[in-house]
């Protein structure tokens, strides 16, 4: 072989190496991506709720001397102990420095720092969301998952009550599981949030339905028509033409390429529950933190509200940053940039 023939024959080999090493750092590409648009959301955030403060009418010094003609000295003396004294921007660089140490400020209301009352509240609210989230998950998978296999009757009726479920607000939902379930059966209690372990479960099972049923419509309903879409491919008629059982099909070939709205959709449903779930914990009596921010709103805790705000953001965003994550697991293409969300 001449030197002439080898640079023709290793000619095709550089651009073959250039697109092997895009397709190995696209995945990375991707990551880093998503976890810049997290930072940056963050921090767009983080200016939206703190200068939305300065919007709200009423002074957080004069609220602390409610019912009392305020001295100059005491208001001059609890602005300067707050920092409202310094410049707006000034007053964000400490708050947003504070927060990344772990500090969120103090209380007005409370005369205590913030991370302590959001830790004392923030429990019940997990574990409401998480347990409405199973419900969620598991209800509206289930009745999408069944509302798809059984066409006709079973479909319709299905469809319908999908349908009857999702208008009904979730106060609404809860006067009626509380006359069901705990008036007229008496099988769960109808306040408070219980004492830990199952019987926290138990105190916390009515209002995570209550807080949980318009989703579990949303989900099904987006189960149900990304299902039949899935049913209509040509490889699940493939799949079918080969023998394998209706299960096999539905798991392998059906339920796994369906995952990926029912993800974006379960994603966004359950980041959401963070702040419908005010509402729920005022009619079942649970201290968390959605019954606090109502209760800050109304007291002018302007530290409290923008700390649970916070908090509901991030945890917005973080979800969703996760299931954009999770997705090119399932389907490859959208981390080759093939295929879009």
């Amino acid at each position: 072989m001449t030197a002439t023939d080898h640079v023709q024959t290793s000619a095709p080999a550089a651009p073959t190496r250039k697109r092997e090493k895009g397709k190995a750092t696209r995945p990375a590409m991707y990551i880093l991506k998503k976890l810049l648009a997290l930072v940056l959301t963050l921090f767009v955030a983080s200016l939206a709720v703190f200068f939305s403060r300065f919007l709200v009418p009423g002074d957080p010094a004069r609220f602390l001397l409610r019912g009392r003609s305020p001295k100059p000295e005491a208001l001059e003396e609890i602005t300067r102990q707050f920092g409202l004294d310094k410049p707006a921007w000034e007053q964000y660089f400490n708050w947003l420095g504070g927060i990344l140490q772990g500090d969120w400020g103090r209380s007005l209301t409370y005369r205590q720092d913030v991370s302590d009352v959001l830790l004392g509240r923030l429990p019940t609210t997990l574990q409401l969301v998480a347990l409405a989230a199973v419900f969620i998950t598991v209800l509206g998978l289930f009745a999408g998952i069944v509302a798809s296999l059984n066409k006709g009757f079973g479909d319709r009726f299905i469809l319908i009550t999908l349908t009857a479920a999702g208008a009904v607000p979730p106060f609404v939902a809860a006067i009626a599981l509380v006359a069901l379930f705990s008036v007229g059966l008496g099988w769960f209690p109808s306040f408070g949030s219980g004492d830990g372990g199952w019987d926290r479960i138990w105190h916390l099972t009515l209002p995570a339905l209550a807080l949980g049923i318009t989703y579990i419509a949303m989900v099904a309903r987006v189960t149900r028509s990304s299902m039949n879409e899935q049913l209509l491919r040509e490889h699940v008629e493939v799949a079918t033409s080969r023998g394998l059982t209706r299960g096999s099909v539905v798991a392998r070939h059906v339920l796994r390429n369906a995952l990926g709205p029912i993800l974006t959709v379960s994603g966004v449903l359950v980041a959401g529950l963070l702040v419908s779930s005010a509402i729920i914990e005022r009619t079942f009596g649970l201290s968390g933190i959605g019954q606090l921010l109502v209760q800050s709103i109304d007291r002018l805790d302007f530290g409290v509200v923008q700390a649970i705000v916070m908090v509901v953001v991030a945890a917005f965003v973080l979800v969703n940053t996760v299931v954009d994550l999770v997705q090119p697991l399932i389907d490859p293409r959208i981390a080759a940039g093939t295929e879009s969300r």
